[in-house]
């Protein structure tokens, strides 16, 4: 009875330890990524800035079902951001850097709200605004949507520097990824400003589509693995 009870006691113990908590928490950036690619295939490709009502109405209406359940999935990612924030934070405060670990937190945060702000929208046009028959409402928040998009560039420039230069004053990445952190900050900065009318550097153009998302998706696989070759600190508890 005792040996065959050892091991459950033992498994047990692993998975009630803030270390085992601590590791699967900084894999949250990667499992971010992961949720990411899969929701964004599941939403398809959204309208752009003055879309026809048309083609409004066959995005937000033929693809309803697919809309709604990549908002749902979208939001449990933002779960995802938060707590590779949080286990960046406690990293970067271990190693006496709390305030580029303050800086995550609330940049983390920032782009958290702006991001579920988004897909209310999104949810709210293909649940029943765009089948309501205003189009003039349904074109104003989608292109409302585009502008949120835009925006969530800085939040997002600010989540990448903390790391950057938090975990550089801290001795664990190199001046290489440092030289490379800092890079992806201007650009993202940089995605604030796609503000033409048309093109490249529109609102729903590539820039803000494509560029601004992967620096963070990029970001965030890198410093998932920084994060994971360093031991979790010694706690009490989180």
């Amino acid at each position: 009875m005792t040996s065959a009870s050892a091991p459950m006691t033992s498994s047990a113990s692993v998975t009630t330890t803030s270390a085992f908590w601590e590791r699967l928490w900084r894999t949250a950036g990667i499992q971010f990524v992961g949720f990411f690619i899969v929701t964004s295939v599941i939403y398809g490709y959204q309208p752009g800035v003055g879309a026809s009502a048309d083609a409004l109405t066959a995005f937000y209406g033929g693809d309803r079902t697919r809309i709604l359940i990549a908002a749902t999935l979208s939001g449990l990612n933002v779960l995802n951001l938060m707590w590779f924030a949080a286990a960046l934070r406690t990293t970067l405060a271990t190693a006496g850097q709390d305030g580029w670990g303050a800086a995550a937190t609330t940049a983390s945060a920032l782009f958290g709200g702006l991001t579920l702000l988004s897909l209310t929208i999104s949810a709210a046009l293909a649940y029943s605004i765009a089948g309501s028959g205003n189009n003039t409402l349904t074109s104003a928040l989608n292109d409302f949507s585009w502008a949120l998009a835009v925006l969530t560039a800085f939040p997002r420039a600010m989540l990448i520097m903390s790391g950057a230069f938090g975990l550089w004053r801290a001795g664990q990445i190199s001046n290489g990824l440092f030289t490379v952190g800092v890079t992806f900050v201007v650009l993202g900065v940089l995605g604030g400003t796609t503000w033409i009318s048309g093109g490249l550097w529109a609102p729903d153009g590539v820039y803000t589509r494509f560029v601004s998302p992967l620096l963070l998706l990029v970001w965030a696989v890198g410093v998932s693995r920084v994060l994971l070759s360093r031991s979790p600190a010694t706690r009490g508890s989180w």
